[in-house]
């Protein structure tokens, strides 16, 4: 197939880059590069004849047509994805996860792609005290990222139902793995304890998250992609439970650092207590999680360890100015 990805360069979006060409097929990337983008994520694919990177905006009508010539299938993973930024800056976030689907989303129909994938998040559901969301219960957003995720979820399957377009829609679990921009929960801490600083858990680390592995992750998307029918969504989750607590127990385990590295902050506004995906309609296209998670942290961890030149330089500038308006004297806790 001919692919066009969005958001190519990002965490997820590289590694479903890296698995699409592994495949066979041929793979325009586009993205924004905004501060997750990273060229270095794809760097390895750069020169393969079937790779061509587009710099832009999913929300630029002209350059999202460009893309688009001779594409079959559009894989739509351009996102503004962090909680915590869409709580100090909720504005930015629909102009991408809303506005920007929508343009792609009609350019698309325009040039007759034969399917679209939207790909979103299990956080469009809320909370859920016990039990499993499944595609059919109702989104219940809590933070503005969430609500801005929901609403491209809603302008994707309304393109479906207005125009007959055929569209599917992904709702991923928490993703781990390598490449992820420090300010996720597992890269923040690893890289954190691997340099003896401190990691802040919110509240008291109790919140509970289904965590999968990103070749899972991809794996999935591709499964939706292949087999998946027309204007249905697929829940894709790792069956897999963890509190927060005992990520940061585990991530001190492998990194040789203590407890004494744990410092409790300050819960974030709306802070969900609990994610879990049912996974049975996803099952029946031939899927299933396949990476063991303790297996999977040990490979993170490792990767983290012996690639600083990737996250050290991230880990300044910006991404400081960042750190220090979401946590302030709360995320200093005294070095190792």
């Amino acid at each position: 197939m001919r692919l066009l990805v969005t958001g190519g360069c990002g965490f997820i979006g590289s590694t479903f880059v890296r698995m699409a060409l592994s495949r066979g097929h041929q793979v325009t990337n586009l993205d924004k590069l905004t501060y997750a983008g990273n060229p270095a994520n794809v760097a390895e694919v750069a020169d393969l004849p079937g790779y061509r990177f587009l710099h832009a905006d999913i929300a630029d009508a002209a350059a999202v047509a460009n893309a688009l010539e001779g594409v079959d299938v559009v894989v739509n993973m351009a996102a503004e994805s962090h909680v915590d930024r869409s709580i100090l800056d909720p504005a930015t976030f629909p102009m991408t996860d809303v506005v920007g689907t929508a343009v792609i989303l009609d350019q698309s129909r325009r040039a007759g792609v034969r399917r679209f994938v939207q790909v979103s998040t299990d956080e469009v559901y809320g909370s859920i005290p016990h039990g499993a969301f499944r595609e059919t219960d109702p989104l219940e957003p809590s933070s503005p990222y969430s609500a801005s995720k929901a609403g491209g979820d809603l302008q994707a399957l309304a393109w479906h139902r207005t125009y007959g377009m055929d569209v599917v829609v992904t709702r991923g679990s928490n993703t781990y793995g390598p490449r992820q921009y420090p300010e996720k929960l597992i890269p923040l801490f690893v890289t954190n304890a691997l340099d003896g600083e401190g990691l802040p858990v919110y509240g008291d680390g109790q919140q509970i998250r289904d965590w999968i592995h990103v070749e899972d992750h991809c794996a999935g998307i591709f499964a939706v992609l292949e087999h998946g029918a027309a204007g249905e969504v697929y829940n894709v989750g790792g069956a897999n439970e963890r509190t927060n607590l005992d990520i940061t127990e585990r991530i001190l385990g492998l990194t040789g650092r203590d407890g004494a590295l744990i410092h409790h902050v300050t819960d974030r506004p709306g802070h969900d207590r609990r994610y879990a995906l049912a996974t049975e309609k996803l099952s029946t296209l031939g899927w299933t999680a396949r990476v063991e998670f303790a297996t999977g942290l040990a490979d993170t961890v490792e990767w983290y360890r012996a690639n600083r030149a990737w996250w050290e330089p991230i880990k300044s500038g910006e991404y400081r100015a960042y750190y220090q308006a979401q946590y302030g004297d709360r995320g200093s806790a005294p070095r190792a």
